[in-house]
């Protein structure tokens, strides 16, 4: 059985070991769809992503705190979706890495940094837009700093490991070099390497989706209740109050939809490795065929970001057409207020 694509994977199969046992021929289509899905999803994010980072270093002295959490999301996206062509080229050569060790390190780390820095953007996105609503506490440049200095400096701590476990692996009898975990330097004993896998990929989904995910729920459940208690005294404000609410709303869905089926696939393997799950044909069928494409939805989110946070945002919107040279900047004051303005109001 051929190792499983995209550089989040914490394991790969045993090919000697399964392959005489189940058939997984139709695993083969991937290696032409996957190609294609990094491709797309390169282009998509390479031009979003650095249209809001453009947007956002031009329009010095209009930024909101908002803004400059955009930009760093939009940044970490940029730096992970220009990785996409080396992952692209490995899964079409059928999972050959011809790139070397440090690129393998490299590209892998910057993928998890990715990870973590995005979702730790959306979690203080979320919790400023809490304090300033709920608590009516204004956004200072102090606070901004601290969180976003925090943001980086955890992710990367948290994606060290693969700068430590990857590397690149060459097998004689396929005549392949893949770019693969190894746990060799902290053990040799198969049944601690598992250990490894399990806990490296536990606490990734842990600490990279599913706290967050419950701490921006947390902030919006709180941000609804206090916008729907304003607004309902106030019905000029209603359709004010629909859109606040259609962002906030769209946000977390579109993050769990994009993120949860990736994290539920790496955690069944995970555990698959604990023996917590029988080891079947269909059910380690279901993981190889899963995976990749679970994987690929979750890049997909970098390439919504910058319509979900840029798009969306009338004001930001504006800034990028003006930008642009397709929109004249006279027409900027004349914007009405959007969720974005509204939550500044509220500082």
């Amino acid at each position: 059985m051929e190792p499983t694509a995209g550089p989040y994977d914490y394991y790969e199969y045993d090919e000697a070991e399964n392959s005489t046992m189940c058939d997984y021929s139709e695993w083969m289509p991937s290696y032409s769809v996957i190609p294609v899905l990094y491709m797309l999803i390169f282009i998509l994010g390479l031009s979003g992503n650095g249209v809001v980072i453009f947007t956002v270093w031009r329009a010095q002295g209009k930024r909101r705190a908002a803004d400059v959490y955009i930009g760093n999301l939009a940044l970490a996206d940029l730096t992970f979706v220009v990785t996409l062509p080396l992952w692209a080229v490995y899964t079409a050569m059928g999972y050959h890495w011809p790139f070397g060790v440090a690129l393998c390190k490299i590209s892998s780390y910057v993928v998890l940094l990715n990870m973590y820095a995005s979702v730790f953007c959306l979690t203080c996105m979320s919790f400023d837009r809490y304090l300033a609503i709920v608590h009516s506490l204004p956004s200072t440049q102090l606070r901004m700093q601290a969180c976003l200095a925090a943001i980086w400096l955890l992710s990367s701590v948290l994606a060290a490991p693969k700068l430590l476990f990857r590397t690149t692996k060459y097998d004689a009898n396929t005549n392949r070099t893949t770019c693969s975990m190894d746990f060799s330097l902290v053990t040799t004993r198969k049944d601690q390497e598992n250990l490894w896998i399990t806990g490296l990929s536990i606490s990734s989904s842990a600490l990279g989706f599913l706290i967050p995910f419950l701490a921006m729920m947390v902030c919006y459940v709180f941000i609804g209740c206090t916008v729907t208690r304003h607004f309902n005294t106030l019905r000029k404000e209603d359709q004010r109050k629909r859109r606040l609410l259609k962002i906030i709303t769209t946000l977390v869905v579109v993050f769990a939809a994009c993120w949860m089926p990736f994290h539920l696939v790496k955690t069944a393997d995970a555990l698959f490795y604990l023996e917590f799950f029988p080891s079947t044909c269909s059910f380690l069928r279901f993981l190889l065929v899963a995976h990749p494409y679970a994987t690929c939805l979750a890049y997909f989110n970098s390439c919504l970001n910058p319509f979900l946070y840029a798009f969306l945002d009338l004001r930001f919107r504006s800034q990028c057409l003006c930008l642009l040279n397709l929109k004249k900047s006279r027409q900027l004051p004349d914007l009405p207020m959007h969720a974005g303005d509204e939550v500044n109001s509220a500082e």
